[in-house]
């Protein structure tokens, strides 16, 4: 299959970009400055890409089967706490590149779209999302040792998945579990749907080795288009 990556530089971005390469697909991977990248690898192409220029876009597309999207502000496998600052200051960027990537796809309507975005906006009881508690955001903040004023880009994520579900295009919404950090690759891993999956401890969490596997399962075998998943051990 033909893969294109948004963000292939960041830290879920280069864990995708590695799963697809090991499953024999081309790759055009797609970050802010591509002069940058020195390395090279078989049937991976680097190119420059605003997310926000919907007609540049627009242009890498024809003979592309996939656009995943691990957009974030910054780079977080490079500064942590400046992504961090960057999506606390401006909590729009989410939704204003889930925008600009569904109008690329205006002129490409069979390309599918998965956008990697948080876990915020999941139900921790039927119609009741975490986003929309005070109380219990602030306390899964603190538990991630995130800080409380993040609060805005967690919102920012659910207002992205917000904006796909308003979409007829071929979309696909992964909200990882509520931890998510380099880890292990396993190869396994269990799949919801809009509420949390946890351990026997109660815990939400993946490596970002296994969500890179589970991105490459569902662009292999799709069963969640136009709809949301999650995904946990």
């Amino acid at each position: 299959m033909f893969i294109g990556i948004v963000g292939a530089t960041g830290n879920i971005g280069q864990r995708v970009l590695s799963e697809a390469v090991a499953r024999g697909h081309h790759v055009t991977a797609f970050t802010r400055d591509a002069s940058q990248i020195t390395s090279t690898q078989p049937n991976v192409t680097w190119q420059s890409l605003d997310v926000f220029d919907s007609t540049a876009i627009a242009a890498a597309l024809p003979g592309m089967d996939v656009l995943l999207s691990c957009y974030q502000p910054g780079n977080a496998a490079t500064d942590f706490n400046d992504t961090v600052a960057r999506s606390i200051a401006d909590p729009t960027v989410y939704a204003s590149a889930a925008r600009s990537l569904l109008s690329a796809l205006d002129t490409h309507p069979r390309t599918r779209l998965i956008v990697v975005g948080g876990a915020g906006s999941l139900e921790y009881a039927p119609g009741r999302v975490t986003a929309d508690d005070d109380q219990l955001l602030t306390d899964t903040l603190s538990e991630l040792g995130l800080p409380l004023e993040y609060a805005a880009a967690v919102r920012g994520h659910r207002a992205a998945l917000d904006v796909l579900r308003t979409s007829n295009r071929l979309w696909t919404y992964l909200s990882p579990a509520e931890l998510i950090a380099p880890g292990e690759r396993t190869g396994r891993y269990r799949v919801g749907g809009d509420q949390p999956v946890r351990d026997t401890d109660g815990h939400s969490r993946i490596s970002i080795e296994d969500a890179a596997v589970a991105l490459l399962d569902e662009v292999e075998l799709p069963r969640f288009v136009q709809r949301r998943f999650t995904i946990g051990y």
